[in-house]
């Protein structure tokens, strides 16, 4: 009359193990589930329902409750229904519990008994995988990313009663080995001229520093940006498993085999504050920031982003993580990611102020959606301006990303051996001892710090950034005016039509 089944359901990109009891008992038929699920979860006894008749199997008609043991957060989702549907046929004495001990159950039924993916199957088998997991033989690839030693895929509910019964065997289905594999990346040398913001790009892979391109439309902005993972280093084993379980919870498509190259979000400005930093009222799912997460966050066109989606980067930047707290519970998702931002001078996207017909107003419009405090977060402000015609025309290309992505490598494990992180994440005191200042240095930052044209937070970005460069040109020791001015030079400001400049 009662069972205890083993399941586990997903909260943000986690999966979280659970035990779902099943009591069958006397009373006026009904089938009640408590234990907080959600809404999906209360769906689930039409489905069970209508899989175990299509099964053969006889539903219960007497009073069902189903308890969501586990914490206290809101539980649930498509993928108990198969753990559901095992605890009533144990419960009911059609299955054992000896049967159902030391295995789990992740699959959503179909209304014909089979057995269906979830979203989260990943980060769902990863939560039992001290267990034997049955999942549904059509995605037992994106099962395998858990590297859980023993997953049963099984096609329908009636196969899989058969098989507790001992009366068949586990189906044969190749579970196929994870593997990580080199991917092909855009090069940089498809880019022509712009050697001031290609320099920007390597000292932002290089140091892992936030960059806004600032140009007219055509000056390669977005092209430099989808050229950046080229430039940072290959994901470790960890990090692609890392990153592909991420994607799994975020209900993307996935296989066995895992690109090595930095993961690229672009999401389009009309994306709202839930689908950018993560969120949901009933389910807790992972955002662009944390789907970027160990690789490149690209705002095309930032001026066109709600200024609240906006400002709501500044605190995940500054921590690397975003942290969301809702009325039934809390969860804490990776954030560290490259920002890129790219923006037009202006509403008309023309460079040059002769040329230009927005009005005073409308410009400062357009450029205060960017909060002073956002504008301070990048490392690096780089004006572009269209290539001329001989770049364009020219037949010789630039340097490519594979010569930069040596340069960038080396000053990343220079960082991990002196200070056990990239230069962008070194704090204040840390830089005291890592990068300190020639004299002249010093004095050329507190000109700028005196007359208001660098913020306290600005002043520490400026050393990061001229660290970044000196360790690009194997300058080592205290760091020298040349490459404070250079890293002053890379921090434009922007002119919002009155004078102002920010």
């Amino acid at each position: 009359m009662f069972a205890a089944v083993t399941s586990s359901t997903l909260l943000a990109t986690m999966g979280s193990p659970i035990v779902v009891e099943a009591h069958v008992g006397q009373g006026i038929p009904a089938f009640t589930v408590v234990g907080l699920p959600d809404e999906g979860c209360r769906e689930s006894r039409d489905r069970v329902r209508a899989a175990m008749l299509s099964s053969d199997l006889e539903w219960p008609t007497k009073r069902v409750t189903i308890n969501l043991a586990g914490g206290g957060e809101r539980r649930g989702g498509a993928g108990l229904d198969l753990a559901i549907a095992v605890g009533l046929l144990v419960a009911t004495g059609v299955l054992s519990q000896e049967a159902v001990e030391g295995k789990a159950f992740v699959a959503e039924l179909g209304l014909d008994g089979s057995l269906r993916p979830t979203a989260g199957m990943a980060p769902l088998v990863s939560a039992v995988g001290d267990h034997e997991v049955v999942v549904p033989a059509t995605a037992v690839a994106e099962a395998s990313l858990a590297r859980a030693p023993r997953v049963r895929p099984v096609h329908t509910l009636k196969q899989l009663v058969e098989v507790l019964k001992a009366e068949e065997a586990w189906p044969h289905v190749d579970v196929p080995e994870p593997q990580v594999v080199m991917d092909e990346i855009a090069d940089m040398a498809d880019v022509r001229g712009q050697e001031m913001a290609r320099l920007a790009m390597e000292v932002a892979a290089a140091g892992f520093h936030h960059v806004l391109l600032m140009g007219p439309p055509g000056a390669g902005k977005s092209m430099l940006a989808r050229r950046l993972p080229g430039l940072l280093p290959r994901l470790t084993d960890e990090q692609a498993f890392r990153v592909a379980m991420t994607r799994s919870a975020a209900g993307m498509p996935m296989s066995a085999v895992i690109a090595s190259s930095a993961p690229y979000r672009a999401p389009h400005h009309t994306v709202s504050m839930i689908g950018m930093v993560g969120g949901g009222s009933s389910h807790l799912r992972p955002g662009e920031l944390t789907l970027a997460s160990d690789g490149v966050l690209f705002l095309d066109e930032m001026g066109e982003f709600a200024p609240t989606v906006l400002d709501a980067l500044r605190q995940p930047l500054e921590e690397g993580v975003v942290r969301l707290s809702r009325a039934n519970g809390s969860v804490t998702m990776p954030a560290k990611c490259l920002l890129v931002a790219a923006t037009n001078p202006c509403p008309c996207g023309v460079s040059s102020p002769m040329a230009c017909t927005c009005t005073p107003i409308a410009k400062q419009r357009y450029l205060r959606r960017f909060s002073g405090p956002l504008l301070d977060r990048f490392d690096l402000r780089v004006e572009l301006q269209r290539p001329s015609t001989s770049e364009l025309t020219s037949t010789s290309k630039g340097e490519s990303s594979a010569a930069i992505a040596e340069r960038v490598q080396r000053v990343h494990e220079l960082c991990l051996a002196r200070q056990g992180c990239v230069n962008s994440s070194l704090n204040a005191d840390a830089l005291e001892e890592v990068a300190p200042l020639h004299d002249e240095a010093l004095n050329i930052l507190r000109t700028h710090l005196d007359g208001g044209r660098l913020t306290g937070r600005g002043y520490h970005r400026i050393r990061r950034v001229a660290r970044t460069l000196a360790d690009l040109h194997h300058s080592d020791g205290p760091i020298g005016s040349e490459w404070v001015h250079l890293a002053l030079a890379m921090r434009a400001k922007l002119h919002t039509g009155h004078g102002e400049m920010r």
